[in-house]
């Protein structure tokens, strides 16, 4: 009996997927929710496992073609049985194996010139472009001249030319000979995610009137608050107590005193959100992506600390569903964990602000007229000014600073 493969269904912001590799070949066997090929949305990867038990019969869908939800991408064959079909493809597999095993064998034989082993490959483009081997160095297994060691040395030869007739050129003799066989290029399609992510970025920087502030917050408190209860935090939690719980509380803590950074522009009509949906950028083999910690105000710092800890270990495996990268209210984007001192992220809509933290410094500051070090974060807030003003703006990240600076008013909702 055959069985249809059909695209999951998608989310309903998602119209199109793409298939990436599929994970069996046609006619070797399947068993039952074993994955059979990763589809990338404009979101997510997600695993499409086996129907049933079976053979695959046949691929309709190549791995890089574009479909939609439901669609047939392949057969199974259920009728057959998988251990048999199994055996014979090991054996097929053997008998491949043995005829590699043989031609390596016979391509390998020594043809001794200079006391060297030639590969036959590399004796026959010798022998093409009159080489003499004895001119070329081995740098295969005992010293054996291959392929690449022949056409290396032609390739070197030419460079040589080139920088012999260049310099015998008149007027020439500072231009350097290159081999523009080496500028190589590639050409390969962005990934339906990379494409999205473009796509969001030249629609944030079209619709919305960009500005950034800026401030700077002394990240001492909050070293000195962590360094103090880390142990007993990760002994009571299990997880290690990090500095994005409290940049999160800092940023909902700052929402409630402004709500127009928590909100969003529909049309003519601003939208307040009575709920703090913290987007949280997090990279992944694929690009950025933006988890959302739902009701963040409801979470604890050991809730905060595991999400993100969570969300971090599944976007690197591309496990991340569409429901957690949708919606969001403000996002945090932490440059600083690959170094940078300062940037200017871009609002993700239909959001108003995003918030970009930095890698912590020791930097020379004044205070009570004198010069002191202390470990400086620097803070920038990205904004649609068509709804947010400067000084709520301003505001806004100064109470984020204060928070930091001060982490009792946390608790304290001060």
């Amino acid at each position: 009996m055959l069985i249809e493969v059909k695209v999951p269904t998608l989310s309903e912001s998602v119209a199109e997927a793409t298939l990436l590799a599929w994970n069996k070949k046609q006619g070797e066997s399947v068993s039952r929710d074993e994955n059979l090929i990763d589809i990338e949305t404009d979101k997510v990867v997600l695993e499409l496992p086996a129907p049933e038990s079976g053979v695959l019969a046949k691929i309709i869908k190549s791995e890089g073609d574009t479909v939609v939800a439901e669609e047939i991408i392949a057969h199974i064959d259920t009728s057959v049985q998988p251990g048999k079909k199994e055996k014979q493809t090991n054996d097929k597999q053997n008998d491949s194996r043995e005829i590699v095993e043989t031609e390596k064998k016979n391509d390998e034989v020594a043809i001794v010139s200079g006391g060297a082993s030639v590969m036959p490959s590399a004796k026959k483009i010798a022998a093409e472009s009159n080489l003499p081997l004895q001119d070329v160095k081995g740098t295969g297994r005992g010293g054996r001249v291959t392929k690449s060691d022949v056409l290396n040395h032609i390739n070197d030869g030419k460079v040589d030319q080139q920088r012999s007739n260049s310099d015998k050129s008149p007027g020439s003799g500072e231009i350097m000979g290159s081999n523009i066989e080496d500028r190589t290029e590639e050409r390969v399609p962005m990934s339906r995610l990379r494409q999205r992510v473009a796509e969001r970025l030249v629609e944030s920087q079209g619709t919305a009137a960009i500005l950034s502030t800026f401030n700077e917050v002394n990240m001492d408190p909050v070293i000195a608050l962590r360094k103090k209860y880390k142990e007993k935090f990760e002994m009571e939690h299990g997880i290690k107590l990090g500095f994005m719980s409290f940049f999160v509380k800092a940023v909902v803590h700052a929402l409630k005193k402004y709500p127009i950074v928590n909100a969003s522009v529909d049309g003519t009509d601003i939208v307040y959100h009575g709920f703090f949906d913290i987007g949280i950028a997090v990279g992944s083999p694929r690009g950025l992506v933006v988890p959302i910690l739902r009701n963040a105000d409801q979470l604890s710092f050991a809730d905060v600390e595991k999400s993100i800890n969570d969300f971090g270990q599944r976007a690197q495996a591309g496990k991340l569903t569409i429901e957690e990268l949708t919606g969001g209210t403000f996002s945090i984007s932490n440059g600083g964990v690959f170094g940078s001192m300062l940037s200017t992220p871009i609002i993700n809509p239909p959001q108003s602000a995003i918030l970009g933290i930095h890698a912590t410094k020791d930097r020379p500051v004044v205070e009570n007229g004198e010069v002191v070090i202390r470990p400086m974060n620097y803070l920038a807030l990205s904004y649609d000014h068509r709804i947010i003003d400067g000084r709520e703006a301003v505001l806004f990240l100064v109470a984020i600073k204060d928070s930091l600076e001060d982490p009792s008013r946390l608790l304290l909702e001060i």
